[in-house]
């Protein structure tokens, strides 16, 4: 599945909403959509200026509905799913976040601090509709810029 527009991502992760993250057999995880929102939140904390970033934590678990009976492939699932609307550097960026062993770069590092720190509850994160205007003006500089190579 290709995502070709904000609104068919934005659907996806309204899906998210009260869909546990399957671990490795131990009890159901954290609530996919407010994990997600709780991961970007903290990169938006972290790195404010870096969008590309924080929309990573943002659409990180979609991987999950994408291909629920394969844990394997959920990232590489995910990412070949935002490529076209976000972009090479939040398509990388989710493909690689799971993988163990010393992360390659700082984003990496980021990215995964964020994510087990979204893990626990405990504060307000907003709601995804705040993250609309942001996943529109990456969406539309990564048209722009796909439209010259």
């Amino acid at each position: 599945m290709e995502l070709r527009s904000v609104e068919e991502l934005m659907d996806l992760l309204y899906a998210c909403r009260g869909v546990r993250e399957t671990t490795d057999g131990r009890a159901p995880g954290a609530d996919l959509h407010d994990h997600a929102l709780r991961t970007a939140a903290l990169l938006r904390r972290s790195r404010p200026a870096d969008k590309e970033l924080q929309l990573t934590g943002l659409v990180h678990p979609i991987g999950h509905l994408l291909r629920p009976a394969d844990p394997a492939g959920r990232a590489e699932g995910a990412a070949d799913a935002v490529r076209p609307l976000l972009g090479p550097r939040i398509a990388r960026l989710v493909a690689l976040h799971p993988w163990l062993g010393p992360p390659a770069d700082d984003d990496l590092v980021r990215l995964r601090q964020a994510d087990e720190d979204g893990r626990a509850a405990g504060f307000d994160a907003g709601v995804l509709e705040d993250w609309r205007t942001v996943l529109e003006l990456v969406a539309e500089r990564n048209s722009r810029l796909g439209a010259v190579d």
